[in-house]
């Protein structure tokens, strides 16, 4: 039945919603709890700590016992993380262990979620599920600071009111999850497990252009969640902790926006064994470093904001075009583990607002980014000059 791929995308969107709620949140902690900038990435930062097994795992499990269990299952245990956060207003052990369990939840849900919306997409055209899958995950992220932000500044109990709306959400996932077809065959459960690297890992095309394109896909928009609130605003007058709810809904909103684009130039440009979304979206990514320099140098709302929507637009269209290579690459009992890797190396960028956070007290923020733009525009040209090749021996595209 067509349409049933709007239920896992549900439970993307609000696994998405749980993860950057926290974002307006974590000014508020910084406030009543006295985080430094390392104490603040890192209780940001430690939900990598729980997304990377789940991510890994999350996929290969959704390969062979099927997605829908899978996904019942974490979307029930993102209530359990939520709840957990409440916790942290008397002190960071609950915003750890909150964020350790988000992260569980996130990696697992996004993996078996993008190949659940995939195969449930599978009659439609060419990129419709990366498409799908990238907006619900891109929605959910950008929506929760919306929805959180405002709530935490002028809403009562804001350490608890906006975790609420989160669990709303979760919940309706739950009792909409099971009106989903299972797409994962009695035959497929009953296969052997797969190797940890599943082998169209090892193709030329993941190895030149997704590889290194993936970092930067979270290594862009979460210094507009961590970075930039801390450093590129200045005052912010009523705003207060609603700003960095407003600053990352808008670089989402780029990030949604910029989709459309990532989408057209790839398909433009594998057609004739270009690269050219992922070198589009890795300038963009450059830019936005740029700019954030910017902000940080001369702090303010209208800095900050250009810096957040450059980088929200190189997140979305590094972030589309990862898909739809994985969904190129992969065979069918194969995607859910790709997604995870791919998964992985974006969630890899998560280090780089903490490494900043290491080394900007020595050389200052705005030197920082802009090796961090440098360290971008090195990869963009990596991925130009070796992609091409990778390109012009494309496989076929897997329609199972």
């Amino acid at each position: 039945m067509r349409g049933q791929w709007r239920w896992p995308a549900l439970a993307m969107f609000a696994a998405g919603y749980g993860a950057n709620q926290f974002v307006p949140l974590l000014a508020l902690y910084r406030r009543t709890l006295a985080l430094t900038d390392a104490d603040a990435t890192a209780v940001f930062g430690v939900y990598a700590l729980g997304l990377i097994p789940g991510l890994i795992f999350g996929g290969r499990i959704s390969d062979r016992r099927g997605r829908r269990p899978v996904l019942l299952a974490f979307t029930a245990l993102s209530l359990l993380a939520t709840a957990v956060l409440m916790t942290g207003q008397w002190g960071t052990a609950g915003l750890y262990a909150g964020r350790l369990l988000t992260g569980l939840v996130s990696g697992t849900v996004f993996t078996a979620g993008t190949a659940w919306v995939k195969e449930l997409s599978g009659d439609e055209r060419a990129g419709a599920g990366a498409r799908r899958a990238a907006l619900a995950l891109t929605a959910g992220f950008g929506i929760g600071p919306l929805v959180a932000g405002p709530l935490a500044q002028w809403g009562p109990a804001p350490q608890v009111l906006p975790y609420i709306v989160h669990l709303a959400l979760a919940g309706s996932a739950l009792l909409m999850l099971p009106r989903a077809r299972e797409t994962v065959s009695g035959a497929r459960k009953s296969d052997p497990p797969g190797p940890l690297l599943p082998p169209s890992a090892s193709s030329a095309r993941f190895r030149l252009v997704v590889v290194p394109l993936g970092p930067w896909v979270f290594g862009s928009v979460t210094l507009v969640f961590t970075t930039l609130p801390g450093h590129g605003t200045g005052p912010t007058g009523v705003l207060g902790v609603a700003f960095p709810g407003l600053l990352a809904a808008g670089a989402l909103a780029a990030g949604v926006v910029s989709q459309r684009l990532g989408r057209r130039l790839y398909e433009a440009g594998a057609a004739r064994g270009s690269t050219t979304a992922a070198v589009t979206g890795l300038g963009i990514v450059a830019a936005g470093c740029a700019a954030a320099a910017f902000a940080t140098a001369f702090p303010g709302i209208a800095t900050a904001a250009t810096a957040a929507l450059i980088l929200g637009a190189g997140y979305g269209i590094c972030l589309i075009v990862g898909l739809r290579e994985v969904e190129e690459i992969a065979a069918p009992e194969q995607l859910g583990a790709l997604i995870a890797l791919f998964y992985s190396l974006a969630y890899s960028g998560l280090a780089v607002p903490f490494l900043l956070a290491l080394i900007a007290p020595t050389i200052g923020y705005p030197q920082a980014l802009l090796f961090t733009a440098a360290a971008t525009t090195l990869t963009m040209a990596a991925v130009f000059l070796s992609g091409q090749k990778s390109y012009r021996a494309r496989p076929e595209r897997n329609n199972t």
